[in-house]
């Protein structure tokens, strides 16, 4: 240790570099790479190479209904190894409960948010926690926030992960039996908000107001898995505002401007263990319950949309309550908001 900072070892095993590379290179992307591009773009404009930036827009314009229509996943890119390394990282851990026949389309609902959705991102984004071994027949889309498909490469990037809009129109598009069955969408349904509570050893839900998702559930006849990852909030330190305290209005005045919110945290640094914006190494286990299906009611009343939406959360806190003590979270209590 010096200057208060505790240094990683400079000789550990290859594969912990491997592992280290392979969440290096997401959370970079994630927060750097679209920004970074978009400027790198408009500096060439006014150099003579400006027909790159051009012919970047126009397929931008020409492609751009692209992740409201399912997507373009590539299969080949969500099975490189390097994912199998960032799994490995924490380590993530897909567990099932219950198999999920391919004759059916599914909404899975994803919690709690975390900081960066690390765990939501290898499970349902990549094969680095073998989902399609777990679930087969099963072709799951990660929704995702819509600025991710308006920045250059970054939205390219989250396209060949399979990300797709968390529109109507988009998650509509996946569910609806003219594209078949065996379609899942990842749904993160606390959003944005929900990473105001992001605090380690919590398990704090937005979710008593959310109701869209079961409106499409029940358009759609898809069925409602609730998922559950014991330890993504465990993943960075973060400061957290309680309600009513100006911290708190300011985060809440960015998140209706911005539709995402900036939240203050840390981890570790790539070399050293005392500040960064890399994860801590900490297992996550993310639990798939047992789905709620749903027969389609092309035009739902509002008493149908309430009782299954209270059927989902009965479902989510019992699938934390049976599995809480054997994923370290036996004295945490869910809170729904």
């Amino acid at each position: 240790m010096a200057f208060g900072i505790r240094f990683a070892p400079f000789l550990i095993p290859f594969r912990r570099r491997l592992q280290t590379f392979a969440v290096f290179y997401f959370v970079a992307n994630f927060l750097f790479t679209g920004t970074l591009t978009l400027l790198l773009l408009l500096s060439i404009l006014f150099t003579r190479y400006y027909y790159i930036p051009i012919l970047y827009l126009c397929w931008w314009i020409f492609d751009h209904e692209t992740p409201l229509r399912g997507g373009r996943r590539s299969n080949w890119y969500r099975r490189l190894s390097m994912w199998k390394w960032f799994a490995e990282y924490f380590p993530v851990r897909l567990i099932k409960t219950a198999d999920l026949p391919a004759d059916r389309n599914y909404i899975f609902g994803i919690h709690p948010h975390g900081i960066l959705c690390h765990s939501h991102f290898v499970n349902f984004g990549t094969e680095g926690t073998n989902f399609s071994e777990l679930f087969p027949g099963i072709t799951p889309h990660l929704i995702a926030l819509n600025f991710q498909f308006q920045l250059p490469i970054q939205r390219e990037l989250s396209l060949m992960n399979g990300a797709c809009s968390p529109s109507k129109e988009s998650l509509e598009f996946i569910l609806s039996k003219k594209k078949g069955t065996g379609n899942a969408a990842g749904l993160i349904i606390g959003g944005a908000r929900e990473v105001l509570d992001t605090i380690p050893n919590t398990m704090i839900l937005t979710l008593k107001k959310r109701k869209g998702f079961a409106r499409v559930a029940l358009t759609n006849g898809a069925s409602l898995v609730p998922v559950i990852s014991f330890g993504e909030n465990e993943l960075y330190q973060t400061m957290h505002h309680e309600e009513m305290t100006l911290g708190r209005k300011i985060q809440e005045k960015l998140l209706k401007l911005l539709t995402f919110t900036p939240p203050l945290f840390f981890g570790r640094g790539v070399f050293q263990y005392s500040f960064g914006v890399m994860p801590f190494r900490k297992e996550v286990f993310t639990v798939v319950g047992k789905p709620i299906n749903v027969e389609q009611t092309p035009h739902p009343t509002d008493v149908q949309i309430d009782e299954l939406h209270e059927k989902y959360i009965q479902q989510v806190i019992n699938l934390y309550e049976e599995h809480k003590n054997k994923y370290g979270y036996g004295d945490i209590p869910i809170k729904i908001k």
